[in-house]
């Protein structure tokens, strides 16, 4: 069995649909998966003290404090709870220690004035053993009366053949729904949660995907238009399908155990995006199984064509959800951790 190292990790995004808390913003998963509660999203929220401009600026704000090493430039609380990577840590270690430059171009703010957060998906540079290097990252920011009460980033180092797709987003992810055709806050969250239902079932009927609908992980491409073949594909039978629906329906990701600490963390009806931060569990346990191709016919997955050990994949996704109510963007971050990690929000 081998262990999954950064070329192990591009093989598993090439494999995976997603392999690719805290107090107050349902952090603490259910249990098997189930999602947590997130802030009462169908309800009135409290009065917000940051509009959605003031959200914004504050992320810039904060990731311009990262870059420079300086904790007293953020408005962190004084009780701040800081989560990096699943790790619980102090705001100046991680990526506030290593960090030295960015966001770059490639740069996604999704601001939630209702549950008063602020996501955001980017590429920035850390010092690394050879240079700086690039990473991408996700971040999730909590705020209480002008102070931040949480934060958690994601940092997951970025493969140079994936690069090229990670100079700038995709232009549907930061193009405006039309005032008059957007979705309510409720029915972002809504239709964000359901992904993990849909990925955890197998069954692709359960979120809205749109057909042109392209999941991108860590820069690279793993479902719709320019999909490639996948995984264990052979040129002369039918193809599983790549599409971002009838993938899931393939049953290609059964040995996808469990999805946990499952959040809505932001939604933000003017640009449509729905950002969702999970944790997902795969032991390997329920190897061999069936997967169904285009034509019907099935094939294999078992311990010779899926060689990994256990690991964990703590992950964030956003989703563009257009005028229509369907999923037309997919854009993920990921990084593979120990079998059975602590989320960090325990």
């Amino acid at each position: 069995m081998r262990s999954l190292g950064a070329n192990g990790l591009a093989i598993l995004f090439t494999l995976s649909i997603a392999s690719c808390g805290g107090p107050g913003n349902g952090s603490g998963a259910a249990a098997d998966g189930a999602a947590a509660p997130v802030a009462n999203a169908g309800s009135a929220p409290a009065a917000a003290s940051c509009n959605r401009d003031c959200l914004i600026e504050l992320t810039k704000s904060y990731l311009a404090a990262v870059v420079a090493g300086d904790t007293a430039a953020a408005p962190l609380a004084a009780n701040v709870a800081f989560v990096e990577n699943v790790t619980r840590m102090q705001p100046g270690q991680g990526l506030w220690a290593n960090a030295t430059s960015g966001p770059t171009s490639f740069a996604i703010y999704v601001p939630d004035v209702e549950q008063q957060q602020a996501g955001f998906m980017g590429v920035m540079e850390r010092e690394g053993q050879n240079g700086n290097e690039p990473v991408l990252i996700a971040v999730h920011l909590k705020v209480e009366d002008g102070e931040i009460t949480e934060a958690e980033h994601i940092v997951a180092a970025v493969n140079q053949n994936n690069l090229q797709r990670l100079q700038a987003p995709r232009p549907g992810l930061l193009a405006e729904v039309p005032a008059g055709s957007r979705k309510s806050h409720e029915d972002l969250v809504e239709i964000g949660l359901s992904y993990y239902d849909a990925l955890d079932d197998n069954d692709g009927s359960l979120m809205p995907f749109a057909d042109d609908c392209q999941r991108h992980e860590n820069g690279m491409i793993t479902a719709g238009p320019e999909a490639g073949p996948g995984p264990n594909a052979d040129p002369n039978r039918a193809p599983v399908a790549r599409s971002c629906g009838p993938q899931l329906d393939s049953q290609s990701f059964v040995y996808i155990d469990r999805i946990e600490n499952r959040r809505l963390i932001a939604a933000d009806p003017v640009t449509g995006l729905s950002m969702g931060f999970s944790h997902f569990r795969h032991p390997f346990d329920n190897l061999p199984y069936q997967v169904i191709h285009t034509d019907g016919s099935t094939s294999e997955r078992n311990k010779e064509n899926m060689p990994f050990n256990p690991f964990d994949m703590p992950a964030a996704h956003i989703f563009k959800i257009g005028a229509d109510g369907l999923v037309h963007e997919i854009e993920a971050v990921g990084f593979v951790a120990p079998y059975n990690s602590p989320t960090g929000w325990e």
